[in-house]
């Protein structure tokens, strides 16, 4: 596999990442990764990492390949264009050294390592299986990044490069499926593999875990987390705290944007950035929540769906979407039957349904409840690798599923 995100990163693409290495190891497989150093979300090099230019590691039976990269604290076309370059120029010199696999499979993004995954496979002539997490070049045109405008085109014709030759493309939601095809992509190898629910339950009572966070009984809580990037729209919820003082706000996580939000709202003390909660803190924070948000800007509609949404179903808390109504991510969050739409960058639309929610407790739990029974029936944990699982025996030869 070639994911540049990997454990120990906790969001985004890296727990797919890792959870599907450590599946096909605990089955018996010899299981290689081909990643970079750990440094989402907060777009800084771990600590543990500095100074390492290559690393090999064994991590629950997986032999984790490391090469350094660019990181750019702040995300311009051209510093993304060094991030990927430098993914790229690296694991061509330094391909990790293995014997030759069954087949590769590719997280994407990032674009180089698509490409990275795409030249490997042609190189031992076994099959190439992408998995599109993200779409490159619409996140360059939808995302609001610096000259995303002349990077759509390069990013399309890269992500056309490394999709075009495989055996069969994933992608985890179905509007990224229009997208694939008009990369020249053949519609008759696209398969649909979601992503699934990958954190655990929470087993801490609430009211514990509110009051260790000084979160008081009695205010209302609207908690993001994960990335703080551009195509998230974080400015909505930094204005919804600025219009309504007695609703706490929480952003918790890191991102490139993060020191630019919290000089917007330095004035509001009723927005909280909070650090990212480690694994077994994590359900219990969401959990502790009133509303779990989901933002974006008005411009992304078909180029991501955040792999938090997955998270906060599971925490049975509802979920408040200022997203496109024909994004993806609506289209998840109404699947769900656990949250509600209201447009983006409207703050006062998202105050609104998050007083609504607070007025009508029943509502809320309804909604709340509905997370956890959307998880069990469609997004477990063994239900994703299983499609994980078919969709490599496919490109093996074995039958169509």
């Amino acid at each position: 596999m070639v994911s540049t995100n990997y454990a120990p990163e906790h969001t985004g693409i890296g727990p797919y990442a890792t959870q599907i290495a450590e599946h096909w190891a605990s089955v018996g497989h010899e299981t290689h990764v081909l990643a970079g150093m750990p440094h989402y979300p907060s777009w800084s090099l771990d600590p543990a990492y500095k100074g390492a230019w290559r690393r090999t590691e064994d991590h629950a039976g997986v032999t984790v390949h490391r090469r350094r990269h660019s990181i750019p604290p702040r995300q311009t076309a051209l510093r993304r264009a060094m991030f990927e370059g430098t993914i790229l120029l690296h694991g061509t010199v330094r391909p990790p050294r293995t014997g030759r696999p069954d087949a590769v499979m590719a997280q994407m993004p990032s674009l180089a390592g698509g490409v990275l995954a795409a030249r490997l496979a042609a190189k031992w002539r076994v099959p190439y299986v992408p998995v599109v997490q993200d779409l490159m070049g619409a996140a360059a045109e939808q995302s609001g990044i610096q000259g995303g405008d002349r990077a759509a085109a390069l990013a399309g014709r890269a992500e056309a490069y490394a999709l075009r030759g495989a055996a069969l493309v994933g992608v985890i939601h179905e509007t990224f499926v229009d997208k694939v095809r008009a990369l020249g992509v053949d519609p008759a190898r696209i398969r649909l593999v979601p992503n699934w629910s990958h954190v655990a339950t929470a087993t801490r009572p609430r009211e514990e875990t509110r009051a260790r966070l000084g979160w008081r009984p009695d205010e209302t809580v609207i908690l993001h987390s994960g990335n703080m990037g551009l195509k998230q729209g974080l400015e909505v919820l930094v204005e919804a705290a600025r219009r309504d003082p007695a609703t706490r706000v929480v952003l918790m996580g890191d991102g490139n944007q993060r020191e630019t939000l919290e000089a917007l709202g330095r004035d509001v003390p009723n927005l909280v950035f909070q650090e990212p909660a480690d694994s077994d803190d994590f359900p219990d924070v969401l959990a502790a929540a009133d509303v779990l948000a989901v933002t974006q800007r008005a411009s992304v509609l078909d180029m991501s769906v955040p792999s938090k949404l997955t998270s906060y179903f599971a925490a049975g808390r509802p979920v408040v979407a200022s997203v496109a109504g024909e994004g993806g991510t609506a289209q998840e969050v109404l699947r769900s039957g656990a949250g509600v739409l209201v447009p983006p960058e409207d703050p006062e639309a998202l105050l609104k349904a998050v007083r609504r929610l607070a007025d009508d407790p029943a509502a809320a739990g309804a909604l709340g409840e509905a997370g956890p029974r959307h998880v069990a029936a469609h997004l477990t944990r063994e239900a994703g690798l299983a499609r994980i699982d078919a969709l490599i025996e496919e490109a093996l030869g074995g039958q169509s599923t």
